[in-house]
Protein backbone atom coordinates (compact mmCIF):
# COMPACT_ATOMS: atom_id res chain seq x y z
CA UNK A 1 0.00 0.00 0.00
CA UNK A 2 1.22 3.46 -0.92
CA UNK A 3 1.18 6.42 1.48
CA UNK A 4 -0.13 8.65 -1.36
CA UNK A 5 -3.89 9.27 -1.57
CA UNK A 6 -5.02 9.67 -5.18
CA UNK A 7 -7.63 12.39 -5.70
CA UNK A 8 -10.05 11.50 -8.50
CA UNK A 9 -12.27 14.47 -9.37
CA UNK A 10 -15.61 13.76 -11.04
CA UNK A 11 -17.08 17.30 -10.99
CA UNK A 12 -17.29 17.27 -14.80
CA UNK A 13 -19.05 13.89 -14.93
CA UNK A 14 -20.95 12.94 -11.78
CA UNK A 15 -21.18 16.56 -10.61
CA UNK A 16 -22.77 17.48 -13.93
CA UNK A 17 -25.62 15.06 -13.23
CA UNK A 18 -27.12 17.61 -10.80
CA UNK A 19 -30.37 18.89 -12.33
CA UNK A 20 -29.47 21.95 -14.37
CA UNK A 21 -25.71 21.69 -13.83
CA UNK A 22 -24.94 20.70 -17.42
CA UNK A 23 -21.88 22.55 -18.76
CA UNK A 24 -20.68 23.54 -22.21
CA UNK A 25 -17.40 22.26 -23.64
CA UNK A 26 -15.66 25.59 -22.96
CA UNK A 27 -16.95 25.69 -19.37
CA UNK A 28 -15.72 22.13 -18.80
CA UNK A 29 -12.30 22.99 -20.22
CA UNK A 30 -12.04 26.06 -17.99
CA UNK A 31 -12.81 23.96 -14.90
CA UNK A 32 -10.42 21.21 -16.05
CA UNK A 33 -7.60 23.78 -16.29
CA UNK A 34 -8.37 24.86 -12.73
CA UNK A 35 -8.35 21.21 -11.57
CA UNK A 36 -4.95 20.80 -13.24
CA UNK A 37 -3.77 23.90 -11.35
CA UNK A 38 -5.05 22.21 -8.18
CA UNK A 39 -2.87 19.21 -9.16
CA UNK A 40 -5.77 16.77 -9.14
CA UNK A 41 -4.43 13.29 -9.97
CA UNK A 42 -7.33 12.09 -12.13
CA UNK A 43 -9.99 14.21 -13.86
CA UNK A 44 -13.09 12.34 -14.97
CA UNK A 45 -13.91 14.63 -17.90
CA UNK A 46 -17.24 13.10 -18.89
CA UNK A 47 -19.10 10.17 -20.37
CA UNK A 48 -17.92 10.19 -24.00
CA UNK A 49 -20.64 7.87 -25.34
CA UNK A 50 -23.53 9.84 -23.85
CA UNK A 51 -23.62 12.55 -26.54
CA UNK A 52 -21.51 14.17 -29.25
CA UNK A 53 -21.15 17.18 -26.95
CA UNK A 54 -19.74 15.08 -24.11
CA UNK A 55 -17.42 13.27 -26.55
CA UNK A 56 -16.05 16.63 -27.76
CA UNK A 57 -15.64 17.86 -24.17
CA UNK A 58 -13.63 14.76 -23.16
CA UNK A 59 -11.53 14.99 -26.34
CA UNK A 60 -10.83 18.72 -25.86
CA UNK A 61 -9.81 18.21 -22.23
CA UNK A 62 -7.66 15.16 -23.10
CA UNK A 63 -5.84 17.22 -25.74
CA UNK A 64 -5.33 20.27 -23.49
CA UNK A 65 -4.51 18.89 -20.02
CA UNK A 66 -1.02 17.49 -19.59
CA UNK A 67 -0.39 17.09 -15.85
CA UNK A 68 -3.46 15.07 -14.78
CA UNK A 69 -4.75 11.69 -15.92
CA UNK A 70 -7.90 12.22 -18.02
CA UNK A 71 -10.66 9.67 -17.58
CA UNK A 72 -13.88 8.91 -19.45
CA UNK A 73 -16.73 6.89 -18.01
CA UNK A 74 -18.23 4.08 -20.07
CA UNK A 75 -20.82 1.40 -19.55
CA UNK A 76 -19.60 -2.16 -19.85
CA UNK A 77 -20.07 -2.54 -23.59
CA UNK A 78 -17.74 -2.35 -26.57
CA UNK A 79 -19.40 0.72 -28.14
CA UNK A 80 -19.05 2.87 -25.02
CA UNK A 81 -15.49 1.71 -24.39
CA UNK A 82 -14.41 2.35 -28.00
CA UNK A 83 -15.94 5.81 -27.89
CA UNK A 84 -14.09 6.58 -24.64
CA UNK A 85 -10.77 5.35 -26.08
CA UNK A 86 -11.27 7.50 -29.18
CA UNK A 87 -11.94 10.62 -27.08
CA UNK A 88 -8.84 9.95 -24.96
CA UNK A 89 -6.40 9.50 -27.88
CA UNK A 90 -4.71 12.87 -27.32
CA UNK A 91 -4.22 12.42 -23.57
CA UNK A 92 -0.74 12.29 -22.04
CA UNK A 93 -2.27 9.87 -19.54
CA UNK A 94 -5.71 8.38 -20.25
CA UNK A 95 -8.00 6.11 -18.26
CA UNK A 96 -11.20 4.27 -19.15
CA UNK A 97 -13.62 3.87 -16.23
CA UNK A 98 -16.11 1.12 -17.02
CA UNK A 99 -18.96 0.01 -14.80
CA UNK A 100 -21.86 -2.40 -14.50
CA UNK A 101 -24.40 -2.83 -11.70
CA UNK A 102 -23.85 -5.76 -9.34
CA UNK A 103 -26.54 -5.47 -6.64
CA UNK A 104 -29.44 -7.97 -6.89
CA UNK A 105 -31.93 -5.09 -7.18
CA UNK A 106 -30.08 -3.38 -10.04
CA UNK A 107 -29.31 -6.61 -11.92
CA UNK A 108 -32.92 -7.77 -11.79
CA UNK A 109 -34.87 -4.53 -12.21
CA UNK A 110 -32.56 -2.33 -14.29
CA UNK A 111 -30.28 -4.60 -16.27
CA UNK A 112 -32.62 -7.61 -16.44
CA UNK A 113 -29.53 -9.82 -16.42
CA UNK A 114 -28.53 -12.82 -14.36
CA UNK A 115 -25.46 -12.64 -12.09
CA UNK A 116 -23.58 -14.95 -14.50
CA UNK A 117 -24.37 -12.66 -17.42
CA UNK A 118 -23.15 -9.62 -15.47
CA UNK A 119 -19.99 -11.52 -14.50
CA UNK A 120 -19.18 -12.33 -18.14
CA UNK A 121 -20.01 -8.82 -19.33
CA UNK A 122 -17.71 -7.26 -16.72
CA UNK A 123 -14.82 -9.58 -17.63
CA UNK A 124 -15.15 -9.03 -21.37
CA UNK A 125 -15.45 -5.26 -21.00
CA UNK A 126 -12.31 -4.90 -18.89
CA UNK A 127 -10.43 -7.19 -21.30
CA UNK A 128 -11.59 -5.07 -24.26
CA UNK A 129 -10.71 -1.79 -22.52
CA UNK A 130 -7.28 -3.10 -21.44
CA UNK A 131 -6.42 -3.73 -25.10
CA UNK A 132 -7.10 -0.05 -25.86
CA UNK A 133 -5.49 1.71 -22.86
CA UNK A 134 -3.10 0.71 -20.10
CA UNK A 135 -5.13 2.27 -17.27
CA UNK A 136 -8.58 0.73 -16.64
CA UNK A 137 -10.84 1.39 -13.67
CA UNK A 138 -13.79 -0.89 -12.90
CA UNK A 139 -16.79 -0.02 -10.74
CA UNK A 140 -19.49 -2.42 -9.58
CA UNK A 141 -22.42 0.02 -9.54
CA UNK A 142 -24.39 -0.12 -6.27
CA UNK A 143 -21.44 -2.14 -4.99
CA UNK A 144 -22.17 -1.51 -1.31
CA UNK A 145 -25.60 -3.21 -1.61
CA UNK A 146 -24.17 -6.15 -3.56
CA UNK A 147 -23.78 -9.72 -2.31
CA UNK A 148 -20.30 -10.09 -0.83
CA UNK A 149 -19.58 -13.49 -2.39
CA UNK A 150 -20.65 -12.33 -5.86
CA UNK A 151 -18.72 -9.08 -5.52
CA UNK A 152 -15.53 -10.96 -4.55
CA UNK A 153 -15.97 -13.26 -7.55
CA UNK A 154 -16.48 -10.45 -10.07
CA UNK A 155 -13.73 -8.17 -8.72
CA UNK A 156 -11.18 -10.98 -8.65
CA UNK A 157 -12.03 -11.68 -12.30
CA UNK A 158 -11.73 -8.09 -13.53
CA UNK A 159 -8.40 -7.63 -11.73
CA UNK A 160 -7.20 -10.78 -13.49
CA UNK A 161 -8.32 -9.21 -16.79
CA UNK A 162 -6.16 -6.15 -16.12
CA UNK A 163 -8.22 -3.62 -14.16
CA UNK A 164 -5.70 -1.33 -12.43
CA UNK A 165 -8.18 0.44 -10.13
CA UNK A 166 -11.19 -1.08 -8.35
CA UNK A 167 -13.77 1.45 -7.22
CA UNK A 168 -16.52 0.41 -4.79
CA UNK A 169 -19.38 2.94 -5.00
CA UNK A 170 -22.01 3.65 -2.40
CA UNK A 171 -24.27 4.69 -5.27
CA UNK A 172 -27.32 5.60 -3.19
CA UNK A 173 -25.60 7.00 -0.08
CA UNK A 174 -26.72 4.12 2.17
CA UNK A 175 -23.41 3.43 3.90
CA UNK A 176 -22.31 4.15 7.48
CA UNK A 177 -18.57 4.90 8.02
CA UNK A 178 -17.50 1.95 10.16
CA UNK A 179 -19.50 -0.56 8.12
CA UNK A 180 -18.35 0.83 4.78
CA UNK A 181 -14.70 0.85 5.86
CA UNK A 182 -15.04 -2.75 7.04
CA UNK A 183 -16.75 -3.66 3.74
CA UNK A 184 -13.73 -2.45 1.73
CA UNK A 185 -11.34 -4.18 4.12
CA UNK A 186 -13.21 -7.49 3.81
CA UNK A 187 -13.13 -7.31 0.01
CA UNK A 188 -9.39 -6.69 0.01
CA UNK A 189 -8.77 -9.53 2.46
CA UNK A 190 -10.95 -12.06 0.64
CA UNK A 191 -9.85 -11.37 -2.95
CA UNK A 192 -6.53 -13.19 -3.63
CA UNK A 193 -5.23 -10.70 -6.23
CA UNK A 194 -6.48 -7.53 -4.48
CA UNK A 195 -2.91 -6.24 -4.17
CA UNK A 196 -2.68 -5.99 -7.97
CA UNK A 197 -5.07 -3.00 -8.07
CA UNK A 198 -5.52 0.33 -6.31
CA UNK A 199 -8.77 0.41 -4.33
CA UNK A 200 -11.04 3.41 -4.58
CA UNK A 201 -14.15 4.80 -2.86
CA UNK A 202 -17.04 6.74 -4.39
CA UNK A 203 -19.64 7.89 -1.86
CA UNK A 204 -22.87 9.85 -2.18
CA UNK A 205 -24.14 12.24 0.46
CA UNK A 206 -27.80 11.20 0.88
CA UNK A 207 -27.38 10.75 4.64
CA UNK A 208 -24.73 13.47 4.96
CA UNK A 209 -21.88 10.97 5.43
CA UNK A 210 -20.11 10.93 2.04
CA UNK A 211 -16.86 12.43 3.37
CA UNK A 212 -16.93 10.32 6.55
CA UNK A 213 -17.63 7.16 4.56
CA UNK A 214 -14.83 7.93 2.09
CA UNK A 215 -12.32 8.55 4.88
CA UNK A 216 -13.40 5.34 6.63
CA UNK A 217 -12.86 3.49 3.34
CA UNK A 218 -9.34 4.91 3.33
CA UNK A 219 -8.44 4.47 7.00
CA UNK A 220 -10.24 1.18 7.80
CA UNK A 221 -10.53 -0.31 4.31
CA UNK A 222 -7.14 0.61 2.92
CA UNK A 223 -8.46 2.43 -0.16
CA UNK A 224 -5.93 4.74 -1.78
CA UNK A 225 -8.16 6.69 -4.17
CA UNK A 226 -11.10 8.94 -3.28
CA UNK A 227 -13.64 10.00 -5.92
CA UNK A 228 -15.04 13.43 -5.15
CA UNK A 229 -16.30 16.73 -6.58
CA UNK A 230 -15.67 20.43 -6.01
CA UNK A 231 -18.24 21.76 -3.50
CA UNK A 232 -19.65 18.21 -3.19
CA UNK A 233 -21.59 18.89 -6.42
CA UNK A 234 -23.72 16.00 -7.66
CA UNK A 235 -27.20 14.61 -8.13
CA UNK A 236 -29.58 14.35 -5.17
CA UNK A 237 -27.61 15.40 -2.06
CA UNK A 238 -24.30 15.44 -3.93
CA UNK A 239 -21.00 13.60 -3.84
CA UNK A 240 -18.06 13.45 -1.46
CA UNK A 241 -16.56 16.95 -1.25
CA UNK A 242 -13.00 17.25 -2.58
CA UNK A 243 -12.02 20.20 -0.40
CA UNK A 244 -13.24 18.50 2.78
CA UNK A 245 -11.44 15.20 2.11
CA UNK A 246 -8.20 16.92 1.12
CA UNK A 247 -8.12 19.26 4.11
CA UNK A 248 -9.12 16.48 6.52
CA UNK A 249 -6.20 14.33 5.36
CA UNK A 250 -3.76 17.26 5.38
CA UNK A 251 -4.90 18.67 8.74
CA UNK A 252 -5.01 15.25 10.44
CA UNK A 253 -1.93 13.72 8.88
CA UNK A 254 -1.11 12.49 12.39
CA UNK A 255 -4.12 10.17 12.09
CA UNK A 256 -4.29 9.27 8.40
CA UNK A 257 -0.54 9.18 7.70
CA UNK A 258 -1.13 9.94 4.03
CA UNK A 259 0.11 12.52 1.54
CA UNK A 260 -2.04 14.28 -1.06
CA UNK A 261 -0.55 16.09 -4.03
CA UNK A 262 -3.20 18.83 -4.13
CA UNK A 263 -2.07 22.47 -4.20
CA UNK A 264 -4.64 23.65 -1.68
CA UNK A 265 -4.07 27.36 -2.39
CA UNK A 266 -6.28 26.95 -5.49
CA UNK A 267 -9.24 25.37 -3.67
CA UNK A 268 -11.31 28.53 -3.16
CA UNK A 269 -10.77 29.62 -6.78
CA UNK A 270 -11.97 26.19 -7.97
CA UNK A 271 -14.99 26.35 -5.67
CA UNK A 272 -16.02 29.76 -6.97
CA UNK A 273 -15.49 28.81 -10.60
CA UNK A 274 -17.69 25.70 -10.26
CA UNK A 275 -20.33 27.64 -8.35
CA UNK A 276 -20.48 30.45 -10.90
CA UNK A 277 -20.45 28.08 -13.87
CA UNK A 278 -23.22 25.80 -12.65
CA UNK A 279 -25.31 28.30 -10.69
CA UNK A 280 -25.12 26.13 -7.56
CA UNK A 281 -24.35 28.60 -4.78
CA UNK A 282 -22.09 27.50 -1.91
CA UNK A 283 -23.82 27.74 1.47
CA UNK A 284 -22.10 30.22 3.83
CA UNK A 285 -21.39 27.61 6.51
CA UNK A 286 -19.93 25.06 4.07
CA UNK A 287 -16.67 23.63 5.41
CA UNK A 288 -13.45 25.04 3.91
CA UNK A 289 -15.03 27.08 1.05
CA UNK A 290 -18.13 28.66 2.66
CA UNK A 291 -18.06 32.43 3.23
CA UNK A 292 -18.23 31.86 7.02
CA UNK A 293 -15.69 29.00 7.13
CA UNK A 294 -13.06 31.23 8.77
CA UNK A 295 -15.35 33.87 10.31
CA UNK A 296 -15.52 34.28 14.08
CA UNK A 297 -18.54 36.10 15.51
CA UNK A 298 -18.10 35.14 19.16
CA UNK A 299 -16.12 37.72 21.16
CA UNK A 300 -14.29 34.97 23.01
CA UNK A 301 -13.32 33.32 19.73
CA UNK A 302 -12.19 36.61 18.20
CA UNK A 303 -10.05 37.38 21.25
CA UNK A 304 -8.49 33.92 21.15
CA UNK A 305 -7.73 34.08 17.42
CA UNK A 306 -6.10 37.50 17.78
CA UNK A 307 -3.85 36.22 20.59
CA UNK A 308 -3.02 32.88 18.97
CA UNK A 309 -4.68 31.74 15.77
CA UNK A 310 -4.65 28.04 16.60
CA UNK A 311 -6.90 28.59 19.64
CA UNK A 312 -9.90 28.34 17.29
CA UNK A 313 -8.48 27.74 13.80
CA UNK A 314 -7.15 24.37 12.73
CA UNK A 315 -6.46 25.55 9.16
CA UNK A 316 -5.19 28.85 7.80
CA UNK A 317 -7.55 30.67 5.45
CA UNK A 318 -4.69 31.48 3.08
CA UNK A 319 -3.78 27.77 2.80
CA UNK A 320 -6.97 27.12 0.85
CA UNK A 321 -6.80 30.32 -1.19
CA UNK A 322 -8.94 32.82 0.68
CA UNK A 323 -6.33 35.57 0.55
CA UNK A 324 -5.85 35.27 -3.22
CA UNK A 325 -9.07 37.23 -3.86
CA UNK A 326 -7.19 40.43 -4.65
CA UNK A 327 -8.34 43.37 -6.73
CA UNK A 328 -6.82 42.53 -10.08
CA UNK A 329 -7.87 45.18 -12.60
CA UNK A 330 -9.52 48.58 -12.88
CA UNK A 331 -10.89 50.85 -15.56
CA UNK A 332 -7.40 52.05 -16.56
CA UNK A 333 -6.20 48.48 -17.23
CA UNK A 334 -5.33 47.72 -20.85
CA UNK A 335 -6.31 44.88 -23.16
CA UNK A 336 -3.04 42.97 -22.68
CA UNK A 337 -3.39 43.03 -18.88
CA UNK A 338 -6.95 41.79 -19.24
CA UNK A 339 -5.89 39.05 -21.67
CA UNK A 340 -3.09 37.95 -19.31
CA UNK A 341 -5.52 37.80 -16.40
CA UNK A 342 -7.84 35.57 -18.43
CA UNK A 343 -4.92 33.20 -19.01
CA UNK A 344 -4.03 33.24 -15.30
CA UNK A 345 -7.63 32.27 -14.53
CA UNK A 346 -7.51 29.37 -17.00
CA UNK A 347 -9.93 31.04 -19.41
CA UNK A 348 -9.20 30.45 -23.10
CA UNK A 349 -11.29 32.37 -25.63
CA UNK A 350 -11.13 30.94 -29.14
CA UNK A 351 -10.65 34.12 -31.13
CA UNK A 352 -9.50 37.72 -30.93
CA UNK A 353 -13.12 38.74 -31.57
CA UNK A 354 -14.21 36.96 -28.40
CA UNK A 355 -11.39 38.62 -26.44
CA UNK A 356 -12.46 42.00 -27.81
CA UNK A 357 -16.09 41.32 -26.84
CA UNK A 358 -15.04 40.31 -23.34
CA UNK A 359 -12.73 43.33 -23.00
CA UNK A 360 -15.53 45.69 -24.07
CA UNK A 361 -17.79 44.15 -21.40
CA UNK A 362 -14.97 44.50 -18.86
CA UNK A 363 -14.50 48.23 -19.63
CA UNK A 364 -18.26 48.73 -19.39
CA UNK A 365 -18.28 47.03 -15.99
CA UNK A 366 -15.21 49.00 -14.82
CA UNK A 367 -17.04 52.25 -15.51
CA UNK A 368 -19.78 51.15 -13.12
CA UNK A 369 -17.71 49.33 -10.49
CA UNK A 370 -14.39 50.68 -9.20
CA UNK A 371 -12.93 47.35 -8.05
CA UNK A 372 -12.82 44.32 -10.33
CA UNK A 373 -12.22 40.90 -8.74
CA UNK A 374 -11.39 37.53 -10.29
CA UNK A 375 -14.99 36.46 -9.65
CA UNK A 376 -16.24 39.43 -11.68
CA UNK A 377 -14.10 38.38 -14.64
CA UNK A 378 -15.26 34.76 -14.46
CA UNK A 379 -18.87 35.92 -14.34
CA UNK A 380 -18.25 38.25 -17.27
CA UNK A 381 -16.76 35.59 -19.57
CA UNK A 382 -19.50 33.17 -18.51
CA UNK A 383 -22.05 35.60 -19.95
CA UNK A 384 -23.37 34.21 -23.25
CA UNK A 385 -23.36 37.71 -24.75
CA UNK A 386 -19.55 37.64 -24.72
CA UNK A 387 -19.29 34.63 -27.02
CA UNK A 388 -19.44 34.92 -30.78
CA UNK A 389 -21.76 31.95 -31.18
CA UNK A 390 -25.26 33.32 -31.50
CA UNK A 391 -27.79 32.00 -29.02
CA UNK A 392 -31.48 32.03 -29.79
CA UNK A 393 -32.10 34.76 -27.19
CA UNK A 394 -29.80 37.62 -26.22
CA UNK A 395 -30.20 40.50 -23.78
CA UNK A 396 -30.04 44.04 -25.23
CA UNK A 397 -31.48 46.55 -22.75
CA UNK A 398 -34.28 47.17 -20.30
CA UNK A 399 -36.17 49.87 -18.44
CA UNK A 400 -38.24 49.32 -15.34
CA UNK A 401 -40.21 51.49 -12.96
CA UNK A 402 -40.97 50.65 -9.34
CA UNK A 403 -42.59 52.95 -6.80
CA UNK A 404 -44.22 52.34 -3.42
CA UNK A 405 -47.95 52.01 -3.88
CA UNK A 406 -47.68 51.56 -7.66
CA UNK A 407 -47.53 48.30 -9.61
CA UNK A 408 -44.00 47.81 -11.04
CA UNK A 409 -43.60 47.87 -14.82
CA UNK A 410 -40.75 46.65 -17.06
CA UNK A 411 -39.89 46.91 -20.75
CA UNK A 412 -37.22 44.51 -22.02
CA UNK A 413 -35.46 44.60 -25.40
CA UNK A 414 -33.86 41.30 -26.40
CA UNK A 415 -32.93 39.45 -29.56
CA UNK A 416 -34.67 36.39 -30.97
CA UNK A 417 -32.45 34.73 -33.58
CA UNK A 418 -30.69 38.03 -34.13
CA UNK A 419 -33.79 40.20 -34.46
CA UNK A 420 -34.62 42.71 -31.74
CA UNK A 421 -37.99 42.51 -30.02
CA UNK A 422 -39.50 44.61 -27.24
CA UNK A 423 -41.80 43.22 -24.56
CA UNK A 424 -43.54 44.90 -21.60
CA UNK A 425 -45.36 43.69 -18.53
CA UNK A 426 -46.45 44.59 -15.00
CA UNK A 427 -45.49 42.39 -12.08
CA UNK A 428 -45.36 42.02 -8.30
CA UNK A 429 -41.88 43.55 -8.34
CA UNK A 430 -39.36 44.74 -10.94
CA UNK A 431 -37.84 41.25 -11.36
CA UNK A 432 -41.26 39.63 -11.74
CA UNK A 433 -42.30 42.29 -14.27
CA UNK A 434 -39.08 41.81 -16.29
CA UNK A 435 -39.35 38.04 -16.51
CA UNK A 436 -43.06 38.21 -17.30
CA UNK A 437 -42.25 40.65 -20.11
CA UNK A 438 -39.80 38.16 -21.64
CA UNK A 439 -42.18 35.23 -21.20
CA UNK A 440 -45.08 37.19 -22.77
CA UNK A 441 -43.17 37.12 -26.06
CA UNK A 442 -41.32 33.80 -25.82
CA UNK A 443 -44.25 31.76 -24.44
CA UNK A 444 -41.93 28.91 -23.35
CA UNK A 445 -44.42 27.51 -20.83
CA UNK A 446 -41.47 26.63 -18.56
CA UNK A 447 -41.95 26.39 -14.80
CA UNK A 448 -39.47 28.30 -12.61
CA UNK A 449 -38.30 25.97 -9.84
CA UNK A 450 -35.50 28.16 -8.42
CA UNK A 451 -34.64 31.84 -8.29
CA UNK A 452 -31.49 32.71 -6.36
CA UNK A 453 -29.46 35.92 -5.91
CA UNK A 454 -25.86 35.93 -4.74
CA UNK A 455 -23.34 38.78 -4.39
CA UNK A 456 -20.16 37.98 -6.33
CA UNK A 457 -17.94 40.05 -4.03
CA UNK A 458 -18.56 41.70 -0.71
CA UNK A 459 -19.86 45.23 -1.12
CA UNK A 460 -22.98 47.10 -2.21
CA UNK A 461 -21.09 47.87 -5.41
CA UNK A 462 -20.78 44.14 -6.09
CA UNK A 463 -22.19 42.45 -9.14
CA UNK A 464 -25.27 40.41 -8.39
CA UNK A 465 -25.26 36.86 -9.69
CA UNK A 466 -28.70 35.43 -10.35
CA UNK A 467 -29.51 31.76 -10.94
CA UNK A 468 -32.79 30.81 -12.59
CA UNK A 469 -33.76 27.13 -12.82
CA UNK A 470 -36.46 26.25 -15.34
CA UNK A 471 -38.25 22.98 -15.94
CA UNK A 472 -40.12 22.03 -19.09
CA UNK A 473 -41.15 18.64 -20.47
CA UNK A 474 -38.87 16.79 -18.04
CA UNK A 475 -35.80 18.93 -18.81
CA UNK A 476 -34.22 20.99 -16.03
CA UNK A 477 -31.77 23.79 -16.85
CA UNK A 478 -29.92 26.50 -14.93
CA UNK A 479 -29.41 29.98 -16.34
CA UNK A 480 -26.88 32.32 -14.71
CA UNK A 481 -26.67 36.07 -15.25
CA UNK A 482 -24.54 38.73 -13.60
CA UNK A 483 -24.73 42.53 -13.50
CA UNK A 484 -24.42 45.29 -10.89
CA UNK A 485 -28.19 45.74 -11.45
CA UNK A 486 -30.03 42.73 -9.99
CA UNK A 487 -33.02 43.21 -12.32
CA UNK A 488 -30.76 43.15 -15.38
CA UNK A 489 -28.93 40.09 -13.99
CA UNK A 490 -32.31 38.37 -13.55
CA UNK A 491 -33.31 39.04 -17.17
CA UNK A 492 -29.93 37.74 -18.38
CA UNK A 493 -30.28 34.59 -16.25
CA UNK A 494 -33.80 33.93 -17.56
CA UNK A 495 -32.67 34.31 -21.19
CA UNK A 496 -29.67 32.07 -20.50
CA UNK A 497 -31.99 29.36 -19.14
CA UNK A 498 -34.30 29.71 -22.15
CA UNK A 499 -31.29 29.23 -24.47
CA UNK A 500 -30.42 26.00 -22.70
CA UNK A 501 -34.01 24.78 -22.97
CA UNK A 502 -33.77 25.37 -26.74
CA UNK A 503 -30.62 23.26 -27.00
CA UNK A 504 -31.40 19.89 -28.55
CA UNK A 505 -28.34 18.09 -27.18
CA UNK A 506 -29.56 14.86 -25.63
CA UNK A 507 -27.41 13.08 -23.11
CA UNK A 508 -27.62 9.49 -21.95
CA UNK A 509 -27.76 9.19 -18.16
CA UNK A 510 -24.79 7.16 -16.92
CA UNK A 511 -26.88 5.21 -14.46
CA UNK A 512 -29.98 4.96 -16.67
Amino acid sequence: MTDKLIIFDTTLRDGEQSPGASMTRDEKLRIARQLERLRVDVIEAGFAASSNGDFEAVKTIADAIKDSTICSLSRANDRDISRAAEALKGANSGRIHTFIATSPLHMEKKLRMTPDQVFEQAKQSVRFARNLVGDVEFSPEDGYRSDMDFLCRILEAVIAEGATTINVPDTVGYAVPELYGQFIKTLRERIPNSDKAIWSVHCHNDLGMAVANSLAGVKIGGARQVECTINGLGERAGNCSLEEVVMAVKTRRDYFGLDVGIDTSHIVAASRMVSQTTGFVVQPNKAVVGANAFAHASGIHQDGVLKARDTYEIMRAEDVGWTTNKIVLGKLSGRNAFKQRLQDLGVTLDSETEINNAFAKFKELADRKSEIFDEDILALVGDESVTVEKEQYGFVSMAQHSETGERPHAAVVFTVEGKEVRAESDGNGPVDASLKAIESHVKSGAEMVLYSVNAISGSTESQGEVTVRLQNSGRVVNGVGSDPDIVVASAKAYLSALNKLQSKADRVAAQG
